[in-house]
């Protein structure tokens, strides 16, 4: 296990004594979650690569997010928000996708670096505070069997579970599901991620009764076109939920959207 694993698992108990969690610290120093150089506390990055992360806020679409590069009514939508809603509410990420970005989500996603799952969450916490703040429920975009079983473990279900736990907010790993196994939406433009992703989406049977009248909030680590979480958020309203959201860990921003 990596350090940074063992120290989050004993701190997010909240009943490790200080003096312990200090005398942890000593054996296993903190150290920057992308270029493991030592920092002051677990869970952080240093200044460098702090620098380098480029962390989203306003002004920006009040429907999907997409970031202005000039002030703005409140309120105001982007153009592709106004000529073609989405189904979702509103939409935020936390980071844009960049080299750093991608190297802290791939290392999460595919190298089981999972003493990040805290900070990461703290970052979504922060990003998304209004969404959470509306939200019922909070439902991770799945995964399906086969990839589950090759990786071992959903990032957007922990991730979920994570904001859950800090905002007291129940959590439902199981109620989306992809009935097929879809071929890999990296390099996908939207139109084919879309024709990808027809029919694979759907809410479980056995789950369905927990969403009528619930404020859902998706949660995803990396929107790029946008077509997952529209999938999503169709099959959620389609069951009965109120209205969806969406919180990212990063968003690709390109001509397509």
């Amino acid at each position: 296990m990596r350090a940074g694993g063992l120290h989050s698992i004993f701190s997010g108990t909240g009943r490790i004594p200080r003096l312990a969690s200090g005398i942890l610290d000593a054996l296993l120093p903190p150290l920057c979650l992308s270029c493991r150089v030592p920092v002051d506390r677990h869970g952080a990055l240093c200044a460098d690569c702090w620098k380098q992360v480029d962390f989203l806020g306003p002004p920006h679409c009040a429907c999907c997010g997409l970031p202005f590069s000039f002030e703005m009514p409140e309120g105001s939508l982007c153009a592709a928000c106004i000529a073609s809603p989405p189904p979702y509410r509103r939409m935020r990420a936390a980071t844009r996708y960049s080299a750093i970005s991608r190297r802290l989500i791939l290392g999460y996603k595919h190298g089981d670096q999972l003493h990040m799952t805290p900070a990461l969450a703290g970052w979504l916490e922060r990003a998304g505070a209004e969404l959470l703040d509306d939200a019922d429920l909070i439902v991770p975009v799945p995964l399906h069997r086969w990839r589950l079983l090759g990786r071992r473990y959903n990032q957007a279900a922990l991730l979920a579970l994570a904001l859950g736990q800090r905002r007291g907010i129940p959590v439902a790993t199981d109620v989306l599901i992809r009935r097929r196994r879809t071929r890999s939406q990296g390099g996908l433009r939207r139109r084919q991620r879309l024709t990808n992703l027809a029919g694979a989406i759907a809410v479980s049977a056995l789950q369905r009764a927990q969403l009528a009248g619930q404020r859902v909030l998706l949660i995803d680590d990396v929107v790029t076109t946008g077509a997952t979480v529209e999938a999503c958020a169709r099959a959620l309203l389609a069951a009965g939920a109120a209205q969806v959201a969406v919180l990212a860990l990063a968003r690709v921003f390109t001509a397509e959207n």
